[in-house]
């Protein structure tokens, strides 16, 4: 989630707040073959070490962490999903659910090992005080792993442009490029059961015309199947690493351009 020009106030998420049950068929449709997972393996394997899922929602990836990792805390702003995750880990000793803000994070500086966040306030300018706060609760050598929606891959990233016109991901990669982040993009495929749970899935993610066109050409693509239904869905994994050693001042990583960190972003879904 992103924070409002105050710095304030989190803005509600348009989908999980309010149709979680929806959201979680999303969640299980999404990634079906596991290619997000592999890369972020590929970019730190948590192994043994200490996570921080940022905005993880109702906890829906704490379990994946914590079947490696040594420790996983998740931290999310709304209480009524922060009691949700907490239900969904129930039993797993070594993962904890907190409140809290990606500006503010409850944890101790130079604490975990890792940092996620998937689709959660990280949306390129706009977010300095998210990544700030990655860096001081990373420890020297530690990773920050940013997943966020390819807006130029189609069908989805067509749709989304649609319903925000004034979101330019070039833009949003020269701020994360300039931050020093990596940007890998990632193909996957959302897998649904019926008809009707792509349907639903779509009607929270976008508005009402965006939707209907969505879903008409999900259905046409799959054979008007009512069964079985996959659709594709690119991603990018921004990810940095940080120094240890000294980094010597206006030289930092965190350190977006100029003419990135003036404009904002977007509210994603």
């Amino acid at each position: 989630m992103r924070w409002s020009s105050r710095r304030t106030e989190v803005v509600p998420s348009p989908n999980i707040w309010y149709y979680q049950a929806d959201y979680e068929r999303e969640n299980r449709a999404q990634d079906s073959g596991g290619e997000i997972w592999r890369v972020l393996r590929e970019e730190c394997d948590w192994t043994g070490r200490d996570v921080l899922d940022v905005g993880c929602g109702d906890g829906f990836h704490l379990p994946v962490f914590a079947r490696d990792a040594r420790s996983v805390l998740g931290v999310e702003p709304h209480e009524p999903l922060v009691r949700s995750a907490l239900k969904r880990v129930e039993g797993l000793s070594n993962v904890d659910v907190r409140l809290g803000r990606a500006q503010r994070l409850p944890v101790r500086s130079a604490s975990v090992d890792v940092v996620h966040a998937r689709t959660a306030y990280f949306f390129g300018p706009g977010c300095e005080p998210g990544l700030a706060e990655a860096d001081r609760v990373l420890r020297p050598g530690g990773r920050i792993l940013i997943v966020d929606l390819d807006v130029t891959s189609a069908p989805y990233g067509g749709w989304m442009r649609a319903d925000l016109p004034h979101y330019d991901p070039a833009v949003v990669e020269r701020f994360f490029a300039r931050a020093g982040f990596g940007c890998r993009r990632v193909a996957t495929e959302w897998r649904f059961a019926p008809a009707a749970d792509l349907e639903a899935v779509l009607k929270i993610e976008f508005s009402k015309p965006v939707a209907e066109q969505a879903i008409a050409e999900s259905l046409q693509r799959n054979g008007n199947r009512s069964e079985d239904l996959t659709l594709p869905v690119g991603y990018r994994v921004h990810a940095r690493r940080k120094p240890t050693g000294l980094v010597l001042p206006g030289h930092s990583a965190a350190s977006p351009g100029a003419e990135d960190s003036s404009s904002s972003s977007p509210r994603m879904p």
